[in-house]
């Protein structure tokens, strides 16, 4: 019997770039049944991770992935994450806690990117807005994909930040964010907070830039 705060569950991750390979990988080492989504499960890039550091993960469709999680985690490029829950299927999400670790990038104008989503919205609403029968939680998106698991830093743990509109929903995302190693995770209210979250986002690269490396965080201090 694990000691883990999250029981064993069945968890769909949408998404097979970096973020939701190491994700997947957290899940799958917490003992969850997870499969991976990608619009071409089949591309050998993906098979040759799921063949090492992803064995024991199985990959599908994101419809395919949609149904099989309990537990669902969007982790697709920002932009096209409203396209993949509709290829998705919305009504696969229903009833579902929705980890949302996206962040709206728009890197056109080179370094650093800025956000394609700002002010009296953000992609965490919209998100909750295409998914009213799911409960999303804003969460993982304010820091790098190496930390997500296991995280180590020399100047101790920076704060998980998380946002959303249904308590139940972040209760299961803090249980998830101490099962990966992490302290208590600060809850901002909404997931209107997805706006001052998304921004962080921002922050952190700009501060990457500046420091030609990307082992930072942000830490809530107690008073």
């Amino acid at each position: 019997m694990s000691n883990w705060r999250l029981a064993p569950t069945r968890v769909g991750v949408l998404g097979t770039g970096e973020v939701g390979r190491r994700l997947a990988g957290g899940f799958s080492s917490r003992g969850h049944d997870v499969m991976i989504g990608s619009r071409d499960p089949g591309q050998p890039e993906l098979g040759e991770w799921l063949a090492a550091d992803g064995a024991g993960i199985e990959a599908g469709t994101f419809a395919e992935t949609a149904a099989h999680g309990d537990l669902l985690v969007l982790a697709v490029l920002g932009n096209a994450a409203e396209q993949a829950i509709a290829d998705a299927g919305t009504e696969r999400f229903a009833g579902k806690v929705v980890i949302d670790a996206t962040n709206p990038l728009d890197a056109s104008g080179g370094f650093p990117p800025k956000l394609s989503i700002s002010g009296e919205d953000s992609l965490g609403e919209r998100v909750q807005r295409a998914l009213p029968d799911a409960r999303v939680v804003k969460a993982f998106n304010t820091i790098g994909n190496p930390y997500f698991v296991d995280p180590s830093f020399a100047e101790g743990l920076p704060t998980m930040l998380i946002a959303g509109d249904h308590d139940d929903a972040k209760r299961t995302v803090d249980d998830i964010v101490a099962d990966f190693g992490w302290p208590e995770a600060i809850d901002i209210g909404g997931i209107e907070g997805s706006r001052e979250l998304e921004a962080i986002c921002i922050a952190w690269v700009k501060i990457g830039g500046a420091r030609g490396a990307w082992d930072h965080g942000f830490k809530v201090l107690a008073g």
